[in-house]
């Protein structure tokens, strides 16, 4: 489950996409709508969007127990899928999230906004915000920041997985801190959580030895 403005042809998904391969282990990788090979406008969709399109594509072809891999603002989507699959009375084997960007819309966006920027998403319904991953400015439309708030986890109840997760964060990373997760497993007090914390890790924890961690981390719950 890829991050925001990422795809199913990144580094992670394609090394993991390699490795289920090398272990006779199914894998499934898509992209939201607005992302990589989808239709769609990405100024179009919201958090319910994304999340509404996930569990389609789990339901449909994550086989019966799964493990829920999720980067940045997947690992946000990855825990509210696992909280939808749960109450269906549907199994996950783990979750394994990359530096988890739970509740970012609110969090590590709307929060941190000037008022300048909060106007301009207010008034005009959007404001693009330049990213170093991208040549091309990143649109932050009124919908995406609204709908977050319906899908908030951080200061509600404890969540509940019911399966194991581990966390890898990088504490170099400028768009989601390690104090962020650090935060998010606190909020997980009945769940088995194990964290790894990457100390000259950043946001995207791509080099070599962070995918062997990945790989690692999977291998570690299957």
């Amino acid at each position: 489950m890829g991050g925001f403005r990422s795809d199913m042809l990144s580094t992670k998904a394609a090394t993991l996409d390699a490795w289920a391969a090398g272990n006779g282990r199914g894998f499934l990788r898509y992209d939201y709508s607005g992302h990589g090979e989808s239709d769609g406008r990405f100024e179009d969709a919201t958090i319910s969007r994304w999340l509404e399109e996930s569990l389609a594509v789990i339901r449909a072809l994550g086989g019966a127990a799964p493990v829920l891999v999720g980067s940045s603002m997947g690992g946000w989507l990855a825990l509210l899928a696992a909280r939808a699959l749960r109450a269906e009375g549907r199994k996950l084997s783990g979750l394994v999230l990359i530096a988890p960007a739970v509740d970012f819309t609110e969090a590590l966006m709307w929060q941190r906004f000037p008022d300048a920027v909060k106007q301009e998403i207010t008034e005009k319904g959007v404001w693009r915000r330049p990213s170093p991953y991208s040549p091309e400015p990143y649109p932050i439309t009124r919908a995406l920041i609204e709908d977050g708030r319906r899908h908030l986890m951080l200061d509600g109840p404890p969540i509940v997985t019911g399966c194991p997760v581990h966390i890898l964060q990088g504490m170099q990373d400028p768009d989601v801190p390690w104090k962020h997760a650090m935060r998010l497993v606190e909020h997980m007090p009945g769940d088995d959580v194990v964290t790894t914390l990457v100390k000259d890790g950043d946001h995207r924890l791509s080099r070599p030895e962070d995918l062997q961690r990945l790989t690692a981390a999977i291998e570690g719950i299957v």
